[in-house]
C-alpha cells in the first residue's frame, strides 16, 4: 500500500469518525436526558451481551476478508474474491441465525440471573434483529477495505448515526409512558434501524460498483471453497481472539459490577444508575479520540501486512510512529481537558455533575487507551494476533479480578470499577508495546512522548487558571467552548513551534485526491 493510499484512506475514515462521534454524542445527550442514569444503565447492561454475540457471529472475518482480498486484488483474481465472499456470507449467515435464536431463548435468564435487573430483558429482545444485519455488513466492509476503498465504510457509519439520532427521541418518548425499561428498549430499536440503513447503503454500493456477480451461481462458488475457508480461519481465528476476550470481558463487566455493588450495600436501582454513569457517560467521553487511532488502525493492517511480507521493518516503524504521534496529540489534549474541566463537561452534556469525579479518576490513564488500537493492528499485520490475544486475556483477567475486589468495597463502590478499567488500559497497552518493540524495533519517539503531553497540560491548566482569574459572567456552555478553543489554540501553537506541524505536511495531505 503506497503512502498516498494509506494517508487518503486514513483521512476518509478520520473524517467519517469525527462526524459519527459528534452525531453519537448528540444521540447520547438526547438519550441521557430522556432516560437518565438508571435508564442508560439498563441500556448498557444489554449492550455487552450483544457485542459478545456479534463477535462470535463475525468470527474475526472482516480482518481476514480484508487481508485475503488485498492479496487477490492485484492479481485480478475475481474467482478467488467471489469465493471469499460466498464462504464468509455462508459462515456468518449460519452463525447469525443460531445466535439470534439463542439470545431470544436465553434473554430472560441473562436479565434475571446475570445482570440482576430483570428490566434489561426488553432491551435484550429489542436488539436481537441487529445480529444478522451486522453479520452481512461486516463481510461487505471487509471486502471494501481489502480493495483499499474506505469510502463505503465511512459513509455507512455516517448513515447509521444519522438514522439512529433521527429516531432515538421518537422511539424512547413513545415507549416511556409504559416504563423506563420499555424506553431503554426503544433506544435499542433506533440502533437496529440505524444498522439496517447502513447495510442497505452497503448493499447498494456493492451492486452499484458491479465488482462481480455474487448471486450468480452463488452455491457453485462454495464448491472447492474448503481451501478459502481454511485461509479465512487462519487469519480470522487469531484476529478474533483479542476481540472475543474483550467482548467476554465487557459481557462480564456489568455482571461483576452489579453483584459487587450489591455486596457493598447498594440497591439494584442504585447499582444500575451508577453503572449507567460509568458506562454511558464517562467511558464514551474518554473514547472520543479513538476514532482517530481506529482509522489509522484499519489502514495499518493491510499496510503492515504488505511491509512485513517484504521484511520492510523501517516502513512498519514509520507507519506506527505516524499513528502513535497522532494519537498522542489528540489523546493528550482530551485527557488533560477532561480531567481539568470534568465538572462543567458532565454538567453541560449530561446534567450529571456528580459523575465528574469518575471522569477525573480515569482521564489520566486514558492516554494509554489511545495507543492500544494501533499497537494491536501492527501485531495483527505481523501475524502476531495470538500474542495480542494473550495480552488482552491477561488484562481482562486482572481487570475482572480487580472489579470484584475494588467495587465490593463500600468506601470505593463504582470508583473501584473505574480504577479496575484504568489498570486494564495501562497493562494491555504496555504488553502490546513490549511485543511490537521486540518484533519491529523501537517505535517510540522519546522526545514526542514527553513534550506532547507536557504541552497539552500547559495549555489546558494555563487556560483554566486564566479563566479563574478572569471569571467571565457567561453561561457554562459558553465558558466551556471558550476554554476548549483557547486551550486548543495554545496547544497547537506549542506543537507548531516545536516542529510537529509544518507546511510540508499540509501540502502533502492537500495534494491527495
Amino acid at each position: 500500500m503506497g503512502t498516498r493510499t494509506f494517508i487518503k484512506g486514513t483521512i476518509i475514515l478520520i473524517a467519517a469518525g469525527l462526524t459519527t462521534r459528534i452525531l453519537g454524542f448528540i444521540n447520547r445527550i438526547v438519550t441521557a436526558n430522556i432516560l437518565g442514569a438508571e435508564g442508560i444503565g439498563l441500556y448498557n447492561m444489554a449492550f455487552p451481551t450483544l457485542l459478545l454475540i456479534i463477535t462470535l457471529t463475525q468470527l474475526g472475518l472482516p480482518v481476514a476478508i480484508s487481508k485475503l482480498t488485498a492479496e487477490a486484488a492485484p492479481e485480478h483474481n475475481n474467482r478467488k474474491i467471489k469465493q471469499i465472499l460466498a464462504v464468509s456470507l455462508t459462515v456468518t449467515g449460519i452463525l447469525s441465525i443460531i445466535f439470534t435464536i439463542f439470545l431470544v431463548w436465553s434473554a430472560s435468564f441473562f436479565a434475571k440471573h446475570l445482570v440482576t435487573d430483570e428490566r434489561a430483558l426488553y432491551s435484550l429482545l429489542a436488539i436481537t434483529p441487529i445480529i444478522p444485519v451486522t453479520a452481512v455488513s461486516a463481510v461487505l466492509r471487509g471486502y471494501f477495505q481489502g480493495k483499499q476503498n474506505m469510502k463505503p465504510t465511512a459513509v455507512s457509519q455516517v448513515i447509521e448515526q444519522v438514522v439512529r439520532i433521527s429516531l432515538v427521541a421518537v422511539c424512547t418518548n413513545a415507549l416511556l409512558p409504559y416504563g423506563l425499561e420499555f424506553a431503554a428498549a426503544g433506544a435499542m430499536l433506533s440502533v437496529v434501524a440505524g444498522e439496517g440503513a447502513s447495510l442497505l447503503y452497503m448493499l447498494w454500493r456493492f451492486k452499484h460498483d458491479k465488482p462481480l456477480p455474487l448471486r450468480h451461481r452463488f452455491f457453485h462458488s462454495l464448491k472447492g471453497g474448503g481451501r478459502v475457508f481454511q485461509d479465512l480461519m487462519a487469519v480470522a481465528l487469531p484476529a478474533t481472539g483479542s476481540r472475543l476476550v474483550g467482548s467476554v470481558s465487557l459481557f462480564m463487566e456489568p455482571i461483576i459490577i452489579a453483584h459487587s455493588l450489591a455486596l457493598a450495600g447498594f440497591s439494584t436501582a442504585a447499582a444500575t444508575a451508577q453503572y449507567g454513569e460509568l458506562s454511558g457517560f464517562v467511558i464514551p467521553l474518554l473514547l472520543l479520540p479513538t476514532f482517530i487511532t481506529h482509522s489509522f488502525s484499519v489502514a495499518l493492517v493491510p499496510a503492515v501486512s504488505e511491509a512485513a511480507a517484504a521484511r520492510d521493518y523501517g516502513m512498519i516503524q514509520r507507519r506506527l510512529r505516524q499513528t502513535l504521534r497522532t494519537g498522542l496529540i489528540a489523546g493528550s489534549f482530551c485527557a488533560c481537558f477532561l480531567f481539568v474541566f470534568a465538572h462543567p463537561v458532565m454538567n453541560v452534556m449530561y446534567d450529571s455533575p456528580e459523575s465528574a469525579y469518575l471522569l477525573q479518576v480515569m482521564a489520566p490513564f486514558s492516554l494509554f487507551l489511545y495507543m492500544q488500537g494501533p499497537l494491536q493492528a501492527v501485531l495483527q499485520g505481523m501475524n502476531l494476533a495470538r500474542t495480542a490475544m494473550f495480552n488482552t486475556l491477561s488484562g481482562a483477567v486482572i481487570k475482572m479480578s480487580l472489579l470484584f475486589l475494588f467495587t465490593s468495597q463500600p468506601e470505593l463502590g463504582i470508583t473501584g470499577a473505574a480504577l479496575a478499567v484504568a489498570v486494564n488500559m495501562v497493562l494491555v497497552t504496555l504488553l502490546h508495546f513490549k511485543v511490537v518493540t521486540k518484533a519491529a524495533g523501537m517505535i517510540l519517539e522519546g522526545r514526542a512522548a514527553l513534550f506532547i503531553p507536557a504541552a497539552a497540560a500547559c495549555a489546558v491548566f494555563g487556560t483554566n487558571a486564566l479563566l479563574h482569574w478572569w471569571e467571565p459572567a457567561i453561561p457554562e456552555l459558553a465558558e466551556l467552548l471558550t476554554a476548549s478553543a483557547g486551550a486548543g489554540f495554545v496547544f497547537a501553537a506549542l506543537l507548531w513551534a516545536a516542529g510537529y506541524f509544518n507546511w510540508s505536511h499540509w501540502r502533502k495531505i492537500s495534494s491527495i485526491r
